[in-house]
Order: structure tokens, then sequence, then C-alpha cells
């Protein structure tokens, strides 16, 4: 009898401990549209993967206050980051600024969504977008950050630049960063580089970071975009592999969904590789990449 009691006591027990040391993720750069369902829809998909956290902006019609009434109602699990990408960023430069500035009288934000300083066009939803690091608009963005001690998140497509142009980029970026070194930036779609690229970067500036959005075969194989390719097949490509093996704390794991159908089936189909990919690698290198490196360099609870 007491045999059996304790069968099933464990039964019951361990499927909890299992969840519980399960490798959870925090997606450090997501964003949501009007078309998308809403919180119930983001909730089931971080429940379903695994994904603690999710700091999310707006795109489209919807309203960015909508993210701080979710991040009240869910504390710890939505973070809102500041909106940046609209027709008033690229034409209205004044408005842009309004809206900057009534989102920052909110203490509800931990950080500013992704800056475009060379976005490709794509199609008919997303235009040309081509500012210079020296731009106030940029500015403005930087200065905030450095107040509130926010890692400043770069959109810089360097894959899609003429030669001319990436040379002219990449300096402006560098010199940026020995401006500021001790404070960190970050290359959201790890910056469209190569993996030897990125090493060289890496060595030189201690204060740069790359977020692994639009790297799984889901994004590329649906895409003419010149995006990084992490994977082969389900593991990482050696010399990525390589990568994080050595640099650990350089990598940040992010979806970066952006319209309703990254809330749909595509959001698993992007786990399933990263789940399985990391799960290859040592503990510490896989939390790290996951959820740690986020916590420490946006300062939040770890475990």
């Amino acid at each position: 009898m007491k045999k059996s009691f304790i069968l099933v006591f464990l039964s019951a027990f361990l499927p909890l401990v299992l969840a519980s040391s399960e490798l959870y993720f925090i997606d450090i750069h997501s964003q949501i549209d009007h078309k998308a369902k809403g919180l119930k829809q983001v909730l089931k998909r971080m429940n379903e993967n695994n994904v603690k956290t999710t700091f999310l902006t707006t795109r489209g019609k919807r309203d960015w206050r909508e993210i701080i009434d979710w991040s009240e109602q869910y504390p710890g699990r939505i973070i809102p980051i500041m909106r940046t990408k609209g027709g008033d960023y690229q034409h209205k430069p004044s408005k842009f600024f309004q809206k900057m500035a009534t989102q920052a009288s909110y203490d509800n934000f931990k950080g500013i969504s992704e800056t475009l300083l060379y976005h490709a066009q794509k199609g008919n939803k997303a235009p040309l977008v081509k500012v210079k690091i020296s731009d106030k608009r940029f500015q403005y963005i930087l200065e905030k950050d450095l107040k509130e001690g926010w890692p400043v998140v770069l959109h810089i497509e360097f894959a899609s630049m003429s030669k001319e142009l990436k040379q002219e980029y990449m300096s402006d970026m560098e010199k940026l960063l020995q401006k500021y070194p001790n404070h960190p930036f970050v290359l959201i779609h790890m910056g469209q580089l190569k993996a030897n690229e990125a090493q060289s970067l890496i060595e030189k500036h201690a204060n740069l970071y790359f977020i692994t959005s639009h790297t799984s075969p889901v994004t590329i194989n649906e895409s003419k975009q010149p995006w990084v390719s992490l994977f082969d097949g389900y593991s990482f490509r050696a010399e990525w592999k390589e990568m994080f093996l050595q640099y650990p704390k350089r990598f940040i794991f992010g979806i970066d969904n952006v319209w309703a159908k990254h809330w749909k089936k595509d959001y698993g189909r992007r786990m399933k590789y990263w789940k399985k990919a990391l799960g290859e690698l040592d503990d510490k290198t896989a939390n790290l990449i996951a959820h740690g490196n986020a916590q420490r360099l946006w300062k939040l609870p770890t475990d």
C-alpha cells in the first residue's frame, strides 16, 4: 500500500520537476499588429513553447497603450518596449518626437524597440529606410537609452547594402561603439553578418551583442532577404555553433514576430529549431543565449 502510494505521488510530481528544469526562453524583441488576436494568443504561444517573458511593441494600427495594459495584467511576462516604427519616423520627425515623448511619460517601458538605420524594401509592407547614426532621430533614441541604461537595439541590414554603403555604416557604427565603450549595443537579426564578420566585431568591441531573430529556416525559406542562416537541419551550422560556444555571452535569443501569421503556427515552428539546437549545447551556453544574457543586459530578475 505504501509502495503504490509513493509511485502515484512520484508519477504526479515528476512532470512538474521536468517542466521546471526545461530550458526556458526570454524573447527580447517581438511585435504585434492589429490583425493578430491579442493577449490571449500571445500568452498561449508563450506557454506552449516555454517562453517566460516577451519584450513587446506594436505594429500597424495596434495602439502601443495596449501593451502597457497587458504588462500590468501580466507583470514579468509581457514587458513593453517603446515603439519607434511608423510613417512619422520616416517622414514627420516632429510628430515622431512627440510620440516618443508621450511614451516616455509612462514608467512601464523597459527599453526601446529596434531603431531602423538601414532597412531594405520588403514588398509593399516595409519600405526602404536609410537613417544615419548622426541623424537627430537616432540621437534622440540613443540619449534616452543612455539615460535609462537600456541596451541600444540597432537595425542595420549589412548584407542588403552596396559595398560602399556597408563600409560607411560599419565605420559609423564602430565609432559609436568606441564612443560609448561601457554601454551595450545590440544588432538585431545578427546584423545580416557572416560568422567571420560577427567574430571580428566581437573581438574588437566588448559592448556589441547580437539578437538571433530571423535566422531559422521558417523565415529564410519564406523570404527573399539575405537573412543569416544559423541552422543546418535542426542543429546549428558548424561556424555559428563554434561562435556560440566561444562567445556565449554575446548572443541573445529573440523571435521578432511582426505580423498576425507569426503568432500562429510560425511561432511553434521557429521554436522547434531553437529548442533542438540549443539542446545540443552545454547547459551554461544554452541558458545564456535563451535567457541569461537578456536578464543581465536588461537587468531582469534571475532564477
